[in-house]
């Protein structure tokens, strides 16, 4: 079932931003935030973590395996470092 959203422009931007910079469409920018609660702030956050993530990947700039095994310790019950 399809539906006309009217935007106020400066909403409207925003939205058409993130889809572009996430190489979605509006309605699926819109659907997200309806279907799972992703406000328009955390796609717009989420979107430039990711961006920022690939560029780190591209230069080269990867996690060490001590820098895993460090936030994986942190996340596992208490027990001796593996």
């Amino acid at each position: 079932m399809a539906h006309d959203l009217k935007l106020a422009p400066d909403l409207q931007a925003r939205v058409d931003a993130v889809a572009a910079r996430a190489g979605r469409s509006a309605g699926e920018v819109i659907a997200d935030a309806l279907e799972h609660g992703h406000s328009l702030e955390w796609q717009e956050r989420f979107v430039e973590k990711v961006r920022a993530g690939i560029k780190d990947a591209d230069a080269g700039r990867f996690a060490t395996p001590a820098d895993v095994e460090r936030v994986l310790n942190k996340y596992r019950p208490s027990r001796e470092p593996v």
